[in-house]
């Protein structure tokens, strides 16, 4: 009995001190992840944030059949490397039909701008001539008849055919000289204003297949990475439908949030570190802009307590010393100590 009430105050005592030891340590880690006090870069103003992400849908401004794609999910590109191709062989006829059609209006409008051939304007000379000659035989024809009437040798109605066969001449005389002057005056302006019209519409046409032909192509306009390869050589796709989906590597911009207490303490163009998840690696970043609306706080900003429990899809890509850096991953934003130090 004696041995058991002095044993008992010493297991009492025991007891509390352990409770008091996992108290304290409770408060010490949960202080410490919480950011309370002992934390490393005490000091520095933290803002959380995530990389942005930046990516673009690739497609091509024409349907048609792909004919290659050149790139894999992963695979770098820079900026003016071919990722896909079309068949091109269904706009290469449509610039075959279009190089005639631009001929042939080519022929036209030089044809107008010319006027007539020297072998034109001598054909309406000679039937000038011609015409000329034959009037003054049907007028010496009727002068000679209008003399044998008058003495009584032939009737009037031989004048009359006489007067008639003058007046065809005549005409006909009128008729050629007209012709010379067309040959002579060449194409109307009109027609060939028309012309040329119609040569610059087919010279339109020609170029907007090539245009489309320039279309087959998918180059990138920026250095990124593949993150996607929505369809495969051989599929037939309409204008504007994703065929690869890539993320744009640089520059590589954070999005973070400073509370408003805060907002004194940055400034643009502010040189400060940003440190990711699970590596002691900063890098050197600068503040660019600053917005002036306020928001309230995004639920996609995280603490570091939060970013546990976040998964990411990644796709490794080995010999990119710069690549660390994740798009959405979360991030921390250290700025240094002088920082609004008023």
């Amino acid at each position: 009995m004696g041995s058991q009430d002095v044993s008992s105050p010493k297991n009492k005592r025991l007891r509390g001190i352990l409770v008091i030891a996992v108290i304290a340590a409770a408060l010490w880690f949960g202080g410490r992840a919480m950011g309370w006090w002992g934390k490393q870069d005490d000091g520095h103003l933290r803002l959380y944030g995530n990389v942005e992400i930046r990516e673009v849908q690739l497609g091509f401004r024409v349907p048609g059949r792909i004919a290659r794609l050149l790139v894999d999910e992963g695979d770098r590109v820079t900026p003016g490397q071919v990722l896909a191709e079309l068949d091109t062989r269904p706009f290469e006829d449509r610039l075959a039909g279009a190089d005639a059609r631009v001929e042939a209006a080519s022929a036209t409008a030089a044809r107008d701008a010319n006027g007539s051939r020297p072998q034109q304007i001598g054909e309406a000379r000679a039937e000038v001539a011609a015409a000329e000659a034959a009037m003054t035989e049907a007028q010496r024809q009727y002068e000679r008849r209008q003399a044998l009437v008058d003495k009584g040798f032939i009737s009037k109605a031989d004048l009359q055919t006489a007067d008639a066969a003058l007046r065809s001449a005549q005409a006909r005389l009128a008729q050629a000289q007209a012709g010379l002057s067309l040959a002579l005056a060449g194409t109307r302006v009109e027609d060939q204003a028309t012309s040329q019209a119609n040569r610059a519409a087919t010279v339109a046409e020609r170029q907007a297949v090539q245009t489309d032909i320039s279309d087959t192509v998918i180059r990138a306009a920026e250095a990124g990475q593949v993150l996607t390869r929505a369809r495969e050589a051989g599929a037939i796709v309409s204008a504007g439908q994703t065929v690869l989906t890539v993320a744009l590597t640089q520059p590589v911009r954070v999005r973070a949030y400073v509370a408003e207490p805060d907002l004194h303490r940055i400034r643009p163009g502010m040189a400060v570190r940003v440190r990711a998840d699970g590596t002691a690696r900063e890098w050197p970043a600068t503040i660019g802009f600053i917005s002036p609306v306020a928001e309230f706080t995004p639920k996609t900003v995280q603490t570091e307590q939060l970013r546990s429990d976040l998964v990411y899809r990644v796709r490794l890509t080995v010999n990119d010393p710069q690549g660390d850096l994740r798009q959405g991953a979360p991030v921390t934003v250290l700025l240094p100590d002088s920082a609004g130090g008023n």
